[in-house]
C-alpha cells in the first residue's frame, strides 16, 4: 500500500443493517472527520455512502462526494426501492458531487430525482489497459482446464465475478446446461471467490457439470485468464458499468452480457459482443452457444473487441477527472461562503 494512505477502522460500519451499530458508526465517522479537519469526504457503496455523507455534513466537511457504482433502488423489491430511494434523496442535498461510472447510472439517478443535474459527473472506472492488452494465458492452462496429455484445446468461456447473489452464478449454471448439451467440449471457467462459492459448486455437481465447469478461485492474474478465453460473460442482476467488461475487451475478447444500465456505452451488439435481456438467462445461453458454433462470427467479434476505444478507461485519466471534480466542489463551497476561489482545473474537461 502507498505510504501516503492510512486505513482507519470504524467500529460498527458493516454491510448489514443494524440501527444501533449504524448510529454508532455515524457518530464515530463524524468525530473522525472533525479530528481530521477533512476538506473532502468521498464515499462509496449504498449504506456507507449514506452514513458517510451525513457524518461529513454534520462535521462541516466542505466537499462531500459520492461515487455511484450501482444504483441501489433498481432491480430490487418495492419495499427496498422505497427505502433506498428515500435515503438517497435524504443525503442528496448535502452531496457536493455525484461521480457515476457511466452515463446510464447518472441518468437513472436523475430520472429518480436524486440530486441536481449540475452536481452529477461521469468518470469511468479506470485500470491499466496495457496489462490486459499484452497478456498471455497462464503457463499451467492445460492443468487449469484439467486436460489430459495430447487433448485438443476446448472452447473456453470465462466469467470473473465474486460469488454473491447479484452475480447470479447459480441461475446461470441452470441455463448453461443448454450450452453443455449443444457443445459438450466447451469449458466454463468461473474465477473469483465469495460466500456463495460452495453453493455454486454443489449446484454444478447436482447438474452433472463437474467436467465442464472449472472453479479457478481468486486470481491475481485476471488478464491471463482473459487471454485464455474465447468468450467472456457477465450475467449480473445489478451493476454500474462493470470494469470487468472493459478488461475483457482490452484483452481482445468479446463478451456476452445481460442488459444493464450503461453497458451499451461500450459493448456494441454484433461488433464486440452480444447483449441479451437481463431477465432471460436462457436467451443468454442460446447466444453463447450460437457464437461458439460460428467460428467466423466469433473471430469477427474478437476483432471488434480488440479495436474498441477504451481510452476513457485509462487509470491516469480517471485520476485527473476525479481531481477536477474535487477542485470544482471545493470552489463551489468557497463561492457559497463568499470566499474568492482559485481558478478551477482546466487541464481536463469536467465529465458531465
Amino acid at each position: 500500500m502507498d505510504p501516503r494512505v492510512e486505513l482507519i477502522g470504524v467500529p460498527g460500519l458493516t454491510r448489514s443493517i443494524s440501527p444501533v451499530s449504524d448510529v454508532k458508526a455515524l457518530l464515530a465517522l463524524t468525530r473522525r472527520f472533525r479530528a481530521l479537519n477533512a476538506d473532502i469526504v468521498h464515499t462509496h457503496t449504498s449504506k456507507a455512502g449514506i452514513l458517510g455523507r451525513l457524518a461529513a455534513w454534520a462535521a462541516g466537511v466542505p466537499a462531500i462526494v459520492h461515487g455511484v457504482h450501482i444504483v441501489p433502488f433498481v432491480n430490487v423489491g418495492v419495499a427496498e426501492r422505497f427505502v433506498y430511494l428515500a435515503l438517497e434523496k435524504l443525503a442528496a442535498p448535502v452531496t457536493s458531487a455525484f461521480i457515476s461510472v457511466s452515463e446510464g447510472i447518472r441518468d437513472l439517478c436523475l430520472s429518480a430525482g436524486v440530486g441536481h443535474p449540475d452536481r452529477h459527473y461521469v468518470v469511468r472506472s479506470g485500470f491499466d489497459l496495457d496489462r490486459f492488452r499484452n497478456a498471455g494465458p497462464p503457463d499451467d492452462w492445460r492443468d487449469l482446464l484439467r486436460l489430459t496429455p495430447g487433448a485438443p484445446r476446448p472452447p473456453v468461456l470465462l466469467m470473473i465475478a465474486a460469488f454473491e447473489p447479484r452475480k447470479r452464478h447459480t441461475e446461470f449454471l441452470d441455463a448453461f446446461n443448454k450450452v453443455a448439451l449443444r457443445l459438450p467440449d466447451a469449458m466454463l471457467v468461473l474465477a473469483g471467490d465469495g460466500p456463495l462459492r460452495s453453493t455454486v459448486e454443489s449446484r454444478a455437481k447436482r447438474l452433472g457439470l463437474e467436467r465442464q465447469v472449472v472453479f479457478a478461485g481468486y486470481r491475481d492474474d485476471p488478464e491471463r485468464l482473459i487471454a485464455l478465453a474465447d468468450l467472456c460473460l457477465l450475467c449480473s442482476m445489478r451493476e454500474g458499468l462493470p470494469r470487468v467488461v472493459m478488461q475483457y475487451l482490452a484483452g481482445g475478447k468479446p463478451c456476452v452480457a445481460c442488459d444493464l444500465p450503461g453497458l451499451r456505452e461500450v459493448l456494441r451488439p454484433g461488433i464486440n459482443g452480444v447483449i441479451t435481456p437481463a431477465d432471460d438467462l436462457a436467451a443468454m445461453a442460446d447466444a453463447i452457444a450460437a457464437v461458439l458454433e460460428d467460428r467466423e462470427r466469433l473471430a469477427c467479434l474478437a476483432q471488434g473487441a480488440a479495436a474498441t476505444d477504451l481510452s476513457n478507461w485509462d487509470v491516469k485519466l480517471m485520476g485527473n477527472r476525479i481531481d477536477a471534480v474535487y477542485r470544482e466542489a471545493l470552489d463551489q463551497h468557497r463561492a457559497s461562503r463568499g470566499v474568492s476561489t482559485r481558478s478551477p482545473v482546466r487541464n481536463v474537461a469536467l465529465p458531465r
